[in-house]
C-alpha cells in the first residue's frame, strides 16, 4: 500500500500577511513537527532531476505529463525517474493517475503555494 501524500501542516496565524495562507518561515518559531514536515516537502526538492521533473510536469501541455514523456528529457531511465516520481507524489507535490499501462502525473498547486507562503519574506513597514 502507498505511504499517504505528506502535507504541509500549515495553518492561518494572526502573523500571516493578507492573501496568505500561511505564517512566514521567518514569523514565528517553527514547532518540531511542522519542521519536520517542511523538511521532507525540502528534501524531496532538493534534487536536481526531481526540480527538473516537477518543471516539466507544470510545463507539459494541459499540466499533467505521461511517465513515457519524462525518460528522454532527463536522459534517465525509466526506473529512476519513476523513483523520483514516486518521491514527489509521496511529498505531496504532484498527483499521479494511472490510465491503462501509463501512469500520468500533475503539480499540486496548493502545496507549491504553501510552500513559497512558508518561504516567503515579509516587507516590513519603514519607520
Amino acid at each position: 500500500m502507498p505511504a499517504a501524500p505528506t502535507t504541509l501542516p500549515l495553518v492561518a496565524t494572526a502573523g500571516a500577511t493578507a492573501g496568505a495562507c500561511c505564517a512566514p518561515l521567518t514569523g514565528e518559531p517553527l514547532s518540531a513537527e511542522t519542521a519536520a514536515a517542511l523538511a521532507r516537502t525540502l528534501k524531496a526538492l532538493a534534487d536536481p532531476a526531481r526540480l527538473r521533473l516537477l518543471s516539466l510536469v507544470a510545463a507539459h501541455e494541459g499540466g499533467e505529463a505521461c511517465v513515457c514523456d519524462l525518460t528522454e528529457p532527463l536522459g534517465l531511465s525509466q526506473p529512476t525517474v519513476s523513483h523520483h516520481l514516486k518521491v514527489l507524489v509521496e511529498a505531496g507535490l504532484l498527483t499521479r493517475d494511472k490510465r491503462g499501462v501509463w501512469a500520468y502525473f500533475a503539480v499540486v498547486p496548493e502545496t507549491l503555494n504553501a510552500l513559497a507562503a512558508v518561504l516567503v519574506t515579509p516587507t516590513r513597514p519603514a519607520p
